[in-house]
């Protein structure tokens, strides 16, 4: 699967490298500022952590994978799974195994964007092919 560096506008917000995948996947996916996203995932964060005290969800450290499917569904993404207990991995990081379009894909401890069969990331996360998706989300 081809890859291509994308920050989704990170550096023109922050410097270095952080956990922040959900906020970069976001921002490609919708095409929106990544700062809007900053905010509005923190946002999320801070009236989910009320019910939830225990999720340190933050935009730039890393958002849990339940208020990511809550901000998700919200944006309008609906989520395929492409794996469940069980069953093994079906479906990887690969040419030919995701589907076209623009998709938010969840991997083992990361999110990435996948725009029509292409990578887009700060680095190539496929594994050389071999990384499994656990699903992905896509504009309803």
């Amino acid at each position: 699967m081809k890859w291509v560096y994308n920050d989704g506008g990170r550096s023109k917000c922050f410097k270095g490298t952080t956990g922040d995948c959900v906020c970069r996947a976001i921002s490609i996916a919708t095409g929106k500022d990544y700062k809007e996203i900053y905010n509005l995932i923190n946002k999320y964060a801070k009236e989910y952590s009320k019910t939830n005290p225990d999720d340190n969800s933050h935009a730039r450290y890393g958002v849990s994978k339940e208020l990511a499917d809550k901000i998700l569904a919200d944006l309008g993404y609906t989520w395929i799974p492409t794996m469940r207990f069980g069953t093994g991995c079906k479906v990887h990081l690969r040419d030919g195994e995701l589907p076209n379009g623009t998709l938010i894909v969840r991997v083992s401890k990361h999110f990435t964007t996948v725009i029509d069969g292409v990578i887009n990331d700060t680095y190539d996360c496929s594994r050389g092919g071999t990384r499994c998706c656990y699903g992905y989300y896509i504009k309803a």
